[in-house]
Formats: structure tokens, sequence, C-alpha cells
């Protein structure tokens, strides 16, 4: 793997305690990748383990929809990190429904635990310790699809512009701390995540699931892992000291004006 270093030749995250979730398979275990590159312990988290999880990083089983999961999660960083300096919050998801009308409440139930109130839970458990060191970095990973909400899956594009939303007044609350906090916001990635979902949705047959990247997007292709993991880890250095409350969109130009 390609070494990252700052100007002084040093790895740019060495000695930082990194946790993040859903870090098993695509984006989240890209973003695992590229931190573990520059130099971070880095503990991640599914609710099963795989083999794809990035050789290097410590891996903890949790549901993190849950409190308990939640509170197991962060005491697992604590006995193996001794803390937590860097915080990214990637787990999400949902199955699409023939319309909003059709979602049941458990599904909306399950949306916003595992795409918004997983993160309110965590970091709950986590700024403290932040707040004691005056020092530390978050990042909540939304979706693109909040600017273009869905019948079919609007329990998730409405759960993840509450994160949107709670991200940035937590990034004001947090900043006399010496606290930062991000987003990042994917366009659409090519992930096996994200083909059964688009695979779910044109089951149902309710509008169009699958688009030709080259004509939606204009770098004219779907983005990578590593494209959302790269922007996760210049969020979470030095290099963005500067950078909090802003929401980093990635998405081959589809949403230029957001």
């Amino acid at each position: 793997m390609t070494t990252i270093e700052n100007g002084s030749g040093t790895r740019e995250l060495a000695g930082k305690r990194a946790l993040v979730t859903g870090g098993s398979r695509g984006i989240g275990a890209a973003v695992v990748r590229r931190l573990l590159d520059a130099g971070a312990d880095v503990l991640t988290t599914a609710r099963s383990a795989t083999s794809t999880v990035p050789d290097g990083a410590t891996f903890v089983a949790a549901d993190v929809r849950t409190r308990a999961g939640a509170q197991a999660l962060a005491t697992a960083a604590q006995d193996v990190l001794g803390g937590v300096d860097v915080v990214v919050h990637n787990v999400g998801g949902a199955r699409p429904y023939k319309d909003a009308s059709a979602i049941p409440d458990e599904e909306w139930q399950e949306a916003l635990d595992l795409n918004y109130l997983a993160s309110v839970r965590l970091d709950s458990l986590l700024v403290p310790g932040m707040r004691d060191r005056r020092s530390g970095t978050i990042v909540h990973v939304s979706s693109a699809a909040v600017l273009t909400p869905v019948g079919p899956f609007l329990h998730y594009t409405a759960a993840k512009a509450a994160l949107e939303n709670y991200s940035r007044g937590l990034a004001l609350e947090l900043a006399p701390s010496g606290i930062r906090v991000n987003t990042v916001t994917p366009g659409r990635v090519a992930t096996p995540g994200g083909e059964a979902t688009r695979e779910q949705w044109a089951s149902l047959e309710v509008g169009p699931s699958q688009t030709n990247a080259a004509d939606t997007t204009p770098l004219g292709r779907d983005g990578r892992p590593d494209d959302i993991a790269h922007a996760v880890l210049f969020l979470v250095s030095d290099r963005a000291g500067w950078l909090t409350g802003s929401n980093l969109v990635v998405d081959g130009g589809e949403f230029p004006m957001r």
C-alpha cells in the first residue's frame, strides 16, 4: 500500500487512535486501509466479521443500532486503544420499498437507528474523552441520495438528512473544545452493497434504479471506495485543521452546486 506522508516525511496519523464503524467492506474497509497506511491504530466494527476486514485493524463485532451496542463498542475502544482521537461513522444502509407509504414503522426506526442514531449515541460516549484532551476529529458519512429523495428510500434519505443537520450542529458545539466535526457525502460508489441495493430497487419496477455513470456524472464513472477514503483521510488530518462543520461532497460533479 502507498504510504501517506506529510511534509516532514512522517506518516501523518502516527500515534492517532481511530474508530471506524462499518469497516469490514466497501467504503468502510477503504477508510480503514487509508488510516492504517497513514500510521493510525485502527479499531473497526460491523455486526459480524468477514474476510474483507483489512489486515492490521482490530475488529470488534458490535451492533451499533442499539444503545447497548454503542456502549460495548465504546468500552472496547477504550480497552483496545486507550481512547479515540478519530471517529469515522460509515455504517449505514436501508432496503427499498415500493413507495414511502409501504415503508413499515419498524423500517423507519431501523433506518433512524442505523443511519442517524448510531452516530449520535456513539458520539455521546466518545466526545467526553475528546473534550478532556481538547482534541479530536469526527467524520459522518452521509449520501448524495439526500439531494434526490425518492419514496422507496425516503426512510434512508430522511435519516441521512438528519445526520447532516446534527453534524453541523455538533461541530459548532464542539469547536471551542478543539474538536472538529465534518461530513462526507458520497455520490454513487461501486460497492457490493450498493450494487445489491440497486438490484433490489430494480426488482420493484417503480422507477429507474440503474443509470449509466457516463450519462449522470461529469467525470464519467462511478466512484470508487478509495475516492471517499482519501476525502476522509484529508478531513481527519491536520491538513484540514481549519475545517469544521463542512460537508465535502464527493460525487464526480453530479451535484456541483451543493
